[in-house]
């Protein structure tokens, strides 16, 4: 079977497509015939050694698929069901094996398309929305690179339960994107202060909870935008990573809490997954939150894709269909 390795960190071109096997699944694995693969900023961290894994790999983190075999002592799925997992290393591939543990059964009201796009980005958005700080009717929420995969899942889902949802974008097309889903207010980060806007929108009240996947650019302007005792939950780092800083800074600008959660550690408690997983597929399939996909691209074209991504080229989801 066809599939992407990486033998050197670099660039996209270390993406190299290969012939592999695939073994048996191991106990307490699933074989899965994957029918898509989501495609994530965190494939480059890999890719380019910013998060080190051994080489050679098969990068990727999510898909959607079907059962095709079962290892020994696999409790709670059979042969045919229809799958999606996240977190799970190796995805860029046609078919591989997966632990059961971070196996979730995917309803027909989801798509496999749907869900390799938003598995990762989707549990995401419902840990930050629901876990990290809870969104409450009558907030105000800032969300960072609205336009984005993540972004465009937040801000429909925050505007559904019930928050006023200000956006930040880098450009006037991602404004009309943001704009589409959900947010009540947009600012173009390239030509605007957000900071300064997002004072001027709430007439000073300012607000609850940033959401940050941005990191360097956005810090610490995005702690002028929090109300005292407002959280800034910083969740990825496309522009780099924040610097280490003062935590003083947190008391001057209104005794605020800053947190840097991961998807890793809230999908760790299979019960926690499986709610979190049911959650998010609810507000999917209801049409609550739609997921866009803006290319599905053949697998072989993963290298292309990755350019896209690094460019900024992008906005909502990518999938490789192998």
């Amino acid at each position: 079977m066809r599939a992407i390795r990486i033998h050197k960190t670099g660039g996209p071109e270390v993406l190299q497509l290969e012939e592999v096997e695939l073994a048996a699944p191991g106990p307490g694995q699933a074989s899965v015939r994957q029918h898509a693969i989501g495609v994530n900023y965190l494939d480059v961290y890999f890719r380019t050694g910013l998060y080190p894994a051994p080489l050679p790999f098969i990068p990727g983190s999510e898909g959607a698929g079907v059962v095709t075999a079962l290892g020994e002592g696999v409790e709670g799925f059979k042969i045919g069901d229809r799958v999606a997992f996240s977190t799970t290393p190796g995805s860029y591939v046609e078919a591989r094996n997966v632990d059961v543990k971070h196996l979730v059964s995917l309803p027909q009201s989801v798509s496999y398309e749907q869900a390799a796009a938003m598995m990762l980005k989707g549990l995401t958005a419902q840990y930050l929305l629901r876990q990290t700080y809870r969104v409450q009717p009558g907030d105000t929420i800032l969300v960072h690179a609205a336009a984005g995969g993540v972004g465009q899942i937040l801000c429909q889902w925050g505007k559904h339960l019930g928050a006023t949802v200000i956006g930040t974008v880098g450009s006037a097309a991602k404004a009309e994107i943001a704009k589409t889903c959900g947010a009540d207010h947009v600012i173009n980060y390239s030509t605007e202060d957000f900071a300064a806007r997002v004072g001027e929108i709430t007439k000073g009240a300012k607000c609850a909870v940033v959401y940050d996947g941005v990191g360097k650019t956005t810090f610490p302007a995005s702690l002028d935008c929090l109300k005292p005792f407002g959280v800034f939950a910083s969740f990825g780092s496309a522009s780099g990573p924040v610097e280490a800083f003062n935590l003083g800074l947190l008391g001057q600008k209104g005794s605020l809490f800053a947190t840097r959660p991961t998807l890793f550690t809230f999908m760790a408690d299979r019960a926690r997954l499986e709610a979190m997983a049911a959650e998010l597929f609810e507000v999917v399939g209801s049409g609550v939150v739609k997921v866009e996909i803006s290319e599905s691209a053949p697998l072989a074209e993963a290298a292309r894709v990755h350019r896209d991504l690094e460019a900024r080229r992008t906005t909502a989801s990518i999938v490789l269909i192998p």
